[in-house]
């Protein structure tokens, strides 16, 4: 079984004793980072909605991005991004079998790198998926990436034996990868917290969910989609009453 989760905006830059990997998309992100570092600070400020400082922060990330940056400039991914569905996901703590299972079954869907696998090394970067970057291959990058997202998934699907896709992705992401060239059934879980009997999406809990679905999946080695079911962590528990085949629906009480 494969997942994909999203990015995230926030970085934790800590040093890490790991081993890194390089991005499949490596001459993309090159590619993208160049076009990004040739904006201005207000072009960075319309693009992804940025203040001053963060605009500023993010043209000299991209100033400093390089071609072959040193081990100082790099981190493993999944150790790098430090959002809410980070917190789920907790990649420090999986132990190194876990680490190496979520190599092979865990995709980190990227506006700048495209695909990334946990130990892929990044720079540091800030470029959402939904940004309306212009570049030779249209105006946006959902135009940029097309259907290599898809081939990849599909690619690294048939590497594992699998033909499912387990969505903990955001729609913003998520909605870059093509659904007519994905060869995968994809299953997307959907997390709700119920408050006086009314269950509803709460953002910030839903991505610490999707995470933590995610880490589920790596510990528990689940190649079955039933085994999705059984996900209980942070007191969820699955709602077969709300939940159609492909969209299962996790609900627990709400968390003042």
């Amino acid at each position: 079984m494969l997942v994909v989760i999203s990015p995230a905006k926030r970085l934790d830059w800590a040093e890490r004793d790991v081993t890194v990997t390089q991005p499949d998309f490596q001459d993309d992100a090159i590619r993208l980072s160049k076009t990004a570092r040739n904006l201005t600070l207000g072009d960075l400020k319309k693009l992804m909605d940025l203040s001053d400082d963060l605009a500023r922060l993010n043209r000299d990330r991209y100033r400093a991005f390089s071609d072959a940056p040193e081990a100082d400039l790099i981190r493993p991914a999944a150790l790098a991004f430090a959002g809410d569905t980070y917190q789920g996901l907790e990649a420090a703590s999986l132990d190194a079998d876990e680490m190496a299972w979520a190599q092979d079954h865990l995709r980190i869907l990227s506006g700048l790198y495209g695909v990334l696998r946990p130990l892929d090394a990044i720079q540091a970067y800030r470029l959402e998926m939904g940004s309306k970057l212009k570049t030779r291959r249209g105006k946006n990058l959902y135009e940029y990436w097309r259907d290599q997202l898809s081939k990849a998934l599909n690619a690294q699907g048939a590497q594992i034996g699998s033909d499912v896709l387990v969505n903990c992705a955001s729609q913003e992401y998520f909605g870059a990868v093509d659904p007519k060239a994905l060869k995968l059934r994809v299953i997307t879980p959907v997390f709700m917290e119920d408050k006086a009997g009314t269950p509803k999406i709460v953002s910030f809990f839903a991505k610490k969910a999707r995470g933590a679905m995610a880490r589920y999946v790596i510990q528990h080695r689940l190649t079955d989609p039933a085994g999705l079911l059984d996900f209980d962590s942070g007191g969820y528990e699955y709602r077969p009453d709300l939940s159609s085949e492909d969209k299962p629906v996790f609900v627990r009480p709400y968390q003042a």
